[in-house]
């Protein structure tokens, strides 16, 4: 894994960079992940030794980059997992897809089925046993006719397994790089990209902003 990239840290929270195909956290595969390489940081850098204390308290998907926030403290850890729960918590995305939205912006509303076996989610009619709704607002800020590739900006309302891959795929628009649901880029990166964070820091509540804007969104990626 390359270095670790940080772009905020104090004695409660550190906000970092997740490349793409990382893990947020240890999982079969045995590959190197986020949580473990955060506390090594912090081991190496504190001269910790033993066990260092690091709250996981939200995940992207292995294939998708962008900033994360992990609680260095039990405390920060409950506070920042509240504001998660009451949606106080915004988390933004880039991805670049297949095709062209019909309108410029809109809010897509529709219910995700997971299947564990295949970790998979399909759009699914509402009432399906074990469904859950899945909202998202998106905005179109380019589109490259002879690619016929577009990125956008989304918002999720919602955090369900692969919300946008499986709301933008269902719809023709499957995002680029994608090797579940998508028909372009295969054997290529997932061009999905957590770019803003904002949450209120859990001891002193002054609210704060990220935003990183990787390469491959800017237009010369779409030609």
């Amino acid at each position: 894994m390359q270095a670790l990239k940080v772009f905020y840290e104090d004695n409660h929270v550190i906000v970092v960079e997740k490349p793409n195909n990382v893990p947020s956290q240890a999982d079969k595969t045995g590959d190197e992940d986020m949580l473990t390489k955060i506390k090594e940081y912090m081991k190496e850098k504190y001269h910790k030794p033993g066990n260092v204390y690091l709250g996981l308290v939200h995940r992207l998907d292995r294939p998708t980059g962008g900033i994360m926030v992990f609680a260095k403290t039990s405390k920060a850890a409950a506070r920042l997992s509240e504001q998660i729960r009451n949606k106080q918590v915004q988390k933004k995305y880039l991805a670049m897809c297949d095709g062209k939205p019909e309108k410029a912006k809109d809010t897509w509303c529709d219910f995700l089925l997971k299947t564990e076996r295949t970790n998979t989610s399909r759009v699914v009619p509402e009432g399906t046993k074990n469904a859950k709704e899945a909202i998202l607002d998106y905005e179109i800020l380019a589109y490259k006719e002879k690619t016929n590739l577009s990125v956008v900006k989304v918002n999720l309302r919602t955090g369900r397994h692969h919300q946008i891959r499986v709301q933008f795929a269902s719809r023709g628009y499957s995002l680029y790089g994608d090797q579940k649901y998508g028909v372009r880029g295969r054997g290529k990166q997932l061009r999905l990209w957590a770019y803003y964070l904002s949450f209120y820091h859990p001891i002193t509540k002054e609210k704060m902003e990220f935003e990183e804007i990787p390469e491959m969104f800017l237009q010369k990626k779409l030609s």
